[in-house]
């Protein structure tokens, strides 16, 4: 029995399943079980040091395939915003090729109780990828931990929803640590992170400028995004990211380790530690993030449970 392409594969997996979109991730897990002689002979590659590689690697086979799988099936149709791209052969209808995928992205997206698309339950995604991926420490700003001086919704401005500390000198030898301290500099980065669902040409300024408001203490400010809603929205972004040096993430809630900075930070030479007081006066867990940072720069020692919750 010949045996099918990787492409070849891919089509008819997408056939079964006409009307419905599938991530690259999502068809890759599918290849990689349905197929377990064929990748596991691949899987052998030295290269693949470990799961994740090789599933990386086989979503970005899926990714750079795109010509050769429009040449196997001309219905297919594909969306790139909001990210990731997914992957779709419409139902034999009169329905429009993009719109009934663009209607099976929209059901998939707008489920109630969706979990993943809560801001609510975006935090932990990010405070995971920031420590698997950036090496970073985070904890949690709760807006509930704030003095509600400003009234309903006015801790909204004010800080972020996830602060982290960088520890630069982790793995530095003691006397080049001695000698950062005795120089004045600092041996640590703290960073900033507003986060949203979807990005639109509605609200994006607003989001972009509440992360601005609530980073302007930090060394790097985010503003952290699940999904981008078109072209324009991304090029608004990299004009304010450039006049205002607050980056863009992309997070993956499917699997955080996938997450990308779409535009990275311009950082600042100096943290704004009068901002700082006034954070760690207004607001309880900030407080305990400080405590944290100085603990740190004090011992030099992190401990797991303090952080990353």
């Amino acid at each position: 029995m010949r045996t099918l392409s990787q492409a070849q594969k891919i089509l008819r997996f997408l056939e079964a399943h006409p009307g419905q979109s599938f991530t690259a991730r999502q068809i890759a897990t599918f290849l990689i079980t349905e197929y377990p002689a064929e990748y596991a002979r691949k899987r052998r590659n030295p290269r693949f040091a470990d799961d994740k590689a090789f599933l990386s690697q086989i979503i970005a086979e899926i990714g750079s395939q795109k010509d050769t799988l429009i040449r196997g099936n001309p219905a297919l149709t594909w969306q790139d915003r909001p990210k990731p791209r997914r992957y779709c052969i419409p139902l034999p209808v009169e329905t429009s090729t993009e719109q009934a995928c663009s209607a099976e992205v929209a059901a998939n997206a707008e489920q109630p109780g969706d979990a993943a698309l809560q801001e609510q339950a975006l935090y932990p995604l990010l405070i995971s990828y920031l420590s698997s991926e950036l090496r970073l420490y985070s904890l949690r700003i709760r807006e509930s931990c704030s003095h509600n001086a400003r009234g309903a919704g006015g801790n909204q401005w004010l800080h972020p929803d996830v602060a982290a500390m960088e520890p630069v000198d982790e793995k530095w030898n003691k006397y080049t640590r001695q000698c950062v301290k005795l120089n004045g500099s600092t041996s640590v980065r703290l960073w900033s992170f507003e986060v949203k669902k979807t990005l639109t040409l509605g609200n994006v300024r607003k989001c972009f400028f509440q992360a601005v408001s609530n980073s302007s203490w930090a060394h790097e400010g985010y503003l952290v995004a699940t999904g981008i809603a078109e072209e324009r929205v991304e090029q608004e972004l990299r004009m304010l990211s450039s006049l205002h040096g607050i980056g863009v993430i992309l997070l993956d809630p499917e699997n955080p380790s996938e997450s990308e900075i779409l535009l990275p930070a311009r950082r600042r030479i100096d943290a704004d530690w009068q901002s700082i007081d006034r954070l760690v006066t207004e607001n309880s867990d900030f407080q305990e993030y400080m405590e944290l940072v100085s603990a740190y720069l004090q011992t030099e020692r992190l401990r797991a449970r303090d952080w990353n919750r």
